[in-house]
């Protein structure tokens, strides 16, 4: 690793300026947390407005079948920068920073890449879990700085992001389980004033930052925007674009966990997000849809000033823009609220690529994961490719949606829970040794379990042989939302706290 890092080092200093630096073309990376698949072309919702990701897949490659490795921020963001899975590097939960374990802390990143090769590196709001680096940031204001040390994640960053301007008082009543002060949501600021959200400066940042660019050198530019995270605040125009009334709220049935292993309830065993029995007790559901809706409308529109800039600076047709949600949220279904689950809507998110290299207009079916744009980035940009990665390039997709992938997408929760999606179904096995399969091209809500059906014994099968191979345990230091499982007394902890087969599931 060490070796890795100092080769970096060497060839960053050979190429900032080389020709061939110059010629490759810039990348705007584009981040968007908690979000599922309620955008426009992805048609999770039917009412979702998002006309600027949708104007960005017109002109590009649309993944309508892409998915997460992880369905919590760190894990899931560690695994795209590092070009690894979660069950490779152990990092499950909201802790460990990567680079405090020791396996991990020389590992070159997707950004440390592209400056080996000439690129000028730049990020602001929430790219890595921790903001811009392990250190914190994307939220607050501040001035940008520059990296001291070839090490720094990124060569120039600022720390924007966040929520913003919070309301004086929580806007819904007390949750169960801590009353997280993250679980808020609803209409503020009053006034209609979009520019004192964290996700407004992320954007104004970024857009300095493409009109300001050197000629001679490409950039890789990452902006993270923090919403539709919660505490889901917007201001009331984009409340307006959703109905006051329940034909916003998504189909769920009220038996819809009877058929699913109890062992599911173990991955969100205790969390901060409340259930769905509470939310409609607490006459919540409707607001926290609409305040859903209306974050991810905003931040749509917070992209489509980055989009704009870039056609602006003449620099839209020389640069790749790929856009990617960390993973989903659950809105009711499941009988939840939050991630943490192995089904299609934490799992699915948005996934778009446009520019050189990619073929507009295309909508993709194939399986696809984040996993994959560490190396389809290299390969589109012709840096040198890399031997160490997990994903596979997306090229053949970008170049002919109906190219065939030849495996599914997978995503992990915590050791020995798993989920294998493919193009038309989706299996789960959990670390007891229990299973759900669902069949998506007739079921697409999860409603019915068919891993008990002989009938179905030979799609198991097919799925299976794509469980992870390589399973670690948690890496050391790892907390915040960690499950383990002891077989042989089929005891699970849960965050330290052994879970009992008879114990009643918190509400």
């Amino acid at each position: 690793m060490k070796t890795h890092l100092l080769l970096t080092v060497v060839v960053a200093l050979l190429a900032t300026n080389s020709p061939a630096a110059q010629q490759r073309p810039n990348v705007l990376f584009i981040a968007i947390d908690d979000q599922n698949d309620w955008i426009g072309h992805l048609r999770g919702h039917p009412m979702a407005k998002t006309p600027h990701l949708d104007r960005l897949a017109g002109r590009g490659t649309a993944f309508l079948n892409a998915h997460i490795q992880s369905p919590l921020c760190n894990p899931s963001r560690t695994s795209l920068l590092l070009g690894l899975r979660p069950t490779t590097t152990g990092i499950y939960g909201l802790a460990p920073w990567f680079r405090n374990v020791p396996q991990w802390k020389d590992r070159v990143t997707l950004p440390q890449h592209f400056a080996a090769h000439g690129y000028r590196t730049l990020a602001t709001g929430k790219i890595y879990h921790g903001g811009t680096g392990g250190g914190g940031g994307g939220k607050g204001k501040g001035k940008a700085k520059t990296a001291s040390t070839a090490a720094a994640e990124f060569q120039i960053t600022a720390p924007y992001g966040g929520v913003g301007t919070r309301p004086p008082k929580k806007l819904i009543p007390p949750t169960p389980m801590g009353d997280h002060p993250l679980m808020d949501w609803g209409v503020w600021p009053l006034d209609n004033d979009d520019t004192s959200k964290g996700d407004y400066q992320v954007a104004s940042w970024t857009i300095e930052q493409i009109k300001n660019a050197p000629k001679d050198q490409p950039f890789f530019l990452a902006a993270g925007f923090f919403l539709p995270h919660v505490p889901c605040y917007a201001t009331q125009k984009w409340f307006d674009l959703y109905p006051d009334d329940d034909s916003v709220l998504p189909p769920v049935r009220p038996d819809d966990r009877g058929d699913t292993p109890r062992f599911s309830w173990y991955l969100h065993w205790e969390l901060p997000e409340p259930r769905l029995k509470w939310i409609k007790e607490n006459n919540q559901w409707r607001n926290l849809v609409r305040s859903y809706l209306a974050c991810t409308s905003f931040t749509d529109s917070q992209i489509g000033r980055l989009l704009d800039a870039l056609d602006d600076a003449g620099l839209a047709k020389n640069t790749i823009v790929v856009v990617w949600g960390d993973h989903g949220w659950h809105l009711g279904e499941k009988a939840i609220s939050g991630k943490n689950t192995l089904w299609e809507r934490s799992t699915r998110v948005p996934f778009i690529f446009a520019g050189p290299g990619v073929k507009a207009g295309q909508r993709c079916a194939q399986p696809a994961e984040l996993l994959d744009i560490y190396p389809t980035l290299i390969e589109l940009c012709k840096l040198t490719p890399r031997t160490d990665l997990e994903g596979i390039s997306l090229v053949p997709q970008l170049k002919n949606a109906a190219a065939k992938r030849d495996r599914p997408a997978i995503t992990s929760h915590n050791q020995g829970n798993h989920g294998i999606r493919s193009e038309r179904w989706r299996y789960i096995r959990y670390a007891d040794g229990t299973e759900e399969l669902y069949d998506m091209k007739s079921d697409p809500n999860e409603w019915t379990n068919l891993a008990g059906n002989p009938k179905y014994a030979a799609v198991i099968a097919q799925h299976k042989k794509w469980l992870p191979k390589i399973d670690e345990p948690p890496a050391p230091g790892s907390a915040a939302r960690v499950l383990t499982y002891d077989k042989a007394t089929d005891t699970a902890i849960w965050e330290g706290k052994p879970v009992k087969r008879s114990d009643p599931i918190p509400e």
